[in-house]
């Protein structure tokens, strides 16, 4: 256990440069005293540290000194390689970046470690988009990834659903979310709340020669975390009763998503003809509309009426298309 802290501690002065005690015992969760114990084992082990007094004093290594420990375990190595997703690192510019710091990582490693961590690449591949569809177009990606990492307002043409559906705006680039294969931007505009911003809706970006600042009480996992939970609280906000075929309970579990499975499990009843009569969440009566299309007749309708009404009426429609 000490052995672990003492190279977290070697590795936080040596990524971070000057730290004071308190901060040192902050990072590792432990008391000053035990900070200081460290501090001298590592000056014993003939590790280059100093020590200054006074105000912006602190602990730091001699300028210059180096250590090619790491402290990986298999599992951390393993995990690091597994992380560095080459397609997401390619659209945001960082491909080669990737690969060099991977190469670099992997010299760094022992030998067994860079056989495990190799181990990695070949068999695993992460492919995040969804089967049903391509993944979208964000020309723009790497022009947003600039001016976050600058911290640089952009003027931007954005695409969006309601009218006017052409608008223009003046953001301030707090963060970039890649969700499902699709990349979001949370970003402020003219000082108001974050926003979230589809970056595939972006039709025209100009980074602007103006800096900001992030607010250092915005958390962009929180942030994120907290808009998914609005997300999914606004999603189902009424409900549908139907019945359902074996086959059309096996294909809403793979075609509507998990709060349609999950509903079915709950609230299904089997009847005599083998159907199931289950009270499903739906998002509006359109939405039902085009998702129960999606199974054909392996679903009927019961409740709301109007929506039964709404596909009896495109299953007329579809008749008279046909012929039938």
């Amino acid at each position: 256990m000490r052995a672990s802290r003492l190279i977290s501690l070697l590795l936080l002065l040596q990524n971070r440069g000057r730290m004071t005690a308190q901060q040192l015992a902050d990072e590792l969760e432990v008391s000053v005293r035990t900070v200081y114990r460290d501090l001298e084992a590592l000056g014993a082990a003939g590790i280059p540290l100093f020590g200054e007094a006074g105000h912006g004093g602190g602990y730091r290594l001699l300028d210059g000194y180096r250590t090619r420990l790491t402290g990986l375990t298999a599992d951390e190595s393993q995990a690091l390689f597994l992380a560095g997703l080459p397609g997401p690192a390619a659209e945001l510019g960082l491909g080669e970046v990737l690969a060099a710091a991977q190469l670099k990582l992997r010299a760094a490693l022992p030998a067994e470690l860079r056989e495990r961590a190799g181990l990695i690449q070949e068999r695993f591949h992460l492919d995040a988009p969804g089967w049903y569809g391509d993944v979208d177009e964000t020309p723009h990606l790497a022009a947003v990834a600039a001016a976050l990492w600058d911290r640089r307002r952009v003027w931007v043409r954005y695409r969006r659903w309601k009218a006017p559906t052409e608008v223009e705006r003046r953001l301030e680039p707090y963060g970039l979310v890649l969700k499902a294969g699709r990349w979001y931007l949370v970003a402020a505009a003219g000082g108001a709340n974050p926003r979230t911003y589809r970056v595939d809706q972006i039709l025209e970006l100009l980074e602007l020669e103006e800096e900001f600042e992030i607010p250092a009480s915005f958390d962009l996992v929180a942030h994120w975390r907290d808009r998914l939970a609005d997300f999914h609280a606004r999603l189902h906000t009424a409900e549908a009763t139907v019945r359902l075929s074996p086959r059309g309970v096996a294909r809403g579990r793979e075609q509507l998503g998990r709060a349609f499975d999950r509903a079915v499990a709950d609230s299904g009843v089997t009847e005599a003809d083998g159907w199931t009569r289950a009270s499903v969440p739906i998002e509006s009566l359109g939405h039902a509309h085009d998702e129960f299309l999606r199974l054909g007749t392996d679903v009927e309708v019961l409740e709301p009426p109007e929506l039964r009404a709404r596909l009896a009426a495109t299953a007329r429609a579809l008749a008279d298309r046909y012929g039938a």
